[in-house]
């Protein structure tokens, strides 16, 4: 390249660089086939710092990764100074785009306008203006970010050429269209098109309106400390009215409290509808219950709109939520109450239940011989045959022979010729409970001393676990000693002979619940106890 043609392209490069307006916008808009450029446009001191750094541009990829991009990425893709362009832009560029000098980062979206074969401008990209009629109207085909690659510009109204492209007149309403300037660019022996298109609308004569803010005229915004809140106000306005935030002597130097630039759009009818916003960062208790007013005026009239900041109220809870929770705590209050009871009325089913399922033993390690003494009337007259049998035989043979307790009974298992008093007290202390069957004649000399041993063992020494069975009715006893009648009631069973008599009755669980828990042993011969059981 000659030193002349060097020279030349960097003037254009110069140029250019120097009538393009650096503004930031993070979403960008182009359209399909035609030249687009995007602009690092960094902090100042920034920039100054780092005028001597490289810029980089990067593309994020879908994984969310990123690709670095430079001239060997895409033969479409040209980086001078702070931009990056593209001749073309195409569909497949869609995405986002950053930037770096140093430590500043500048991001962007890009989207990419299909080019619509069937017209010759993309309504995704219109400019809209309103003219008043009988005022001057006037286009222009401009473009300064080209202006030194533009060799040729054509004006098209409803994509009909207009000669020469350049409108300057009254409007009337036969105006109204869309206009697009065309910029033919050269770049690199390729001609380009650029396309602005603006939609014109005439709108009748306008005469002065009253400004009025839009919206109920006082708003109460609930708050946390700490947390930003924007307050947003609109009005419908004259191009001259004024439209500002009111705001204490104290916020005016506040840096917390900032007011936004406004954002204006023409409505059809060719009024002016202003957006402006009040942010208040980290909301203090000083924010708190205090005005701002969004006032908009002119020599005619004012309006004003006021705000307040409250702070939060706990919420309530919605009716239906309500509704459903106490259902749910009604009905899980009911199934606990339904457990508990069933489980008070079949707690000694699930007690043996569990013994048996864990075979839990007690008796192994506390080092005594029987299971339970048998205490019951030893003289067997014909009035008390009924509980000698009771005692000396059916206890033995279902509580032995069926579920493997064992059982110390007198006059099978005491030696004749002991000392009597010593025996009776060693063979107590021997057995993990007393078993009392009592009847009307049961309280006699030897089976009195008895009952004072084993009750001297289980009420003073707490070596022994009582349990009686009334084979007669209790109410009937009027010399039962005091400690006796003490018995908690679940220690007391009632022999009932008919009700009693099968093995799987409420009288023999219950007892077997009183007795220590045992791994129960495979049952000797089931037909040994059933006949007892059921005899009369």
């Amino acid at each position: 390249m000659h030193r002349g043609e060097l020279f030349l392209l960097l003037c254009v490069f110069a140029v250019r660089s120097a009538s393009r307006k650096c503004i930031f916008r993070p979403q960008r808009h182009a359209l399909e086939g035609e030249p687009f450029y995007l602009t690092h446009c960094g902090r100042a001191s920034a920039v100054h710092k780092n005028e001597t750094a490289a810029i980089r541009w990067f593309r994020v990829l879908a994984s969310n990764g990123y690709v670095e991009l430079n001239t060997e990425s895409s033969p479409r893709i040209t980086l001078w100074s702070h931009y990056l362009e593209f001749w073309p832009v195409e569909l497949e560029d869609n995405g986002t785009y950053f930037s770096l000098v140093g430590n500043d980062r500048r991001n962007w979206t890009l989207t990419v306008i299909k080019r619509n074969e069937h017209s010759c401008f993309s309504e995704e990209l219109l400019k809209n203006r309103y003219v008043e009629v009988k005022k001057s109207f006037g286009i222009k085909c401009k473009n300064s970010n080209y202006d030194e690659l533009i060799n040729n510009i054509s004006l098209y109204k409803n994509c009909k050429e207009i000669k020469p492209p350049e409108i300057k007149k009254d409007a009337d309403f036969e105006d109204e269209g869309y206009y697009s300037c065309v910029f033919s660019v050269h770049h690199n022996g390729k001609q380009y098109n650029i396309t602005e298109t603006f939609n014109i609308t005439v709108t009748e004569e306008n005469s002065k309106i009253t400004p009025a803010i839009l919206g109920r005229k006082f708003d109460t915004v609930e708050v946390d400390l700490g947390e930003e809140v924007e307050l947003n106000c609109t009005a419908l306005l004259n191009k001259n009215d004024l439209f500002y935030w009111s705001v204490r002597k104290e916020d005016r130097s506040n840096p917390n409290v900032h007011e936004d630039m406004n954002m204006t759009t023409w409505t059809s009818e060719g009024k002016l509808h202003a957006f402006k916003k009040l942010r208040i960062r980290n909301v203090a208790e000083t924010n708190l219950n205090v005005l701002y007013n969004c006032t908009v005026t002119n020599e005619e009239a004012t309006d004003t709109k006021s705000f307040m900041l409250v702070r939060k109220k706990m919420a309530d809870i919605p009716s239906h939520v309500f509704t459903r929770g106490i259902i749910v705590a009604v009905f899980v209050s009911v199934a606990v109450v339904c457990v508990v009871i069933l489980c008070v009325i079949y707690k000694v089913d699930l007690v043996l239940f569990y013994r048996r399922l864990t075979e839990r033993d007690e008796t192994l390690t506390d080092g005594k011989t029987y299971d339970a003494f048998v205490s019951y009337l030893k003289a067997c007259h014909p009035e008390n045959g009924d509980e000698h049998t009771f005692a000396v035989e059916t206890l033995p043979r279902v509580l032995e022979k069926q579920f493997g307790y064992k059982l110390c009974i007198f006059e099978r298992d005491v030696v004749p010729g002991g000392a009597f008093i010593d025996e009776i007290q060693s063979l107590i202390e021997k057995s993990r409970r007393l078993i009392i069957v009592l009847s009307k004649s049961y309280l006699t000399n030897e089976t009195r001393l008895e009952l004072e041993s084993g009750l001297h063992e289980a009420l003073v020494e707490r070596k022994i676990k009582l349990i009686l069975i009334e084979f007669t009715p209790a109410g009937s006893f009027t010399v039962l000693p005091p400690s006796l009648k003490l018995l908690k009631p679940c220690r007391v069973l009632k022999w009932q002979a008919d009700k009693s008599l099968p093995y799987n009755s409420r009288f023999w669980k219950n007892l077997l619940y009183l007795m220590p828990a045992k791994a129960i042993k495979p049952w000797r011969d089931e037909s040994e106890a059933l006949p007892v059981l059921a005899t009369p």
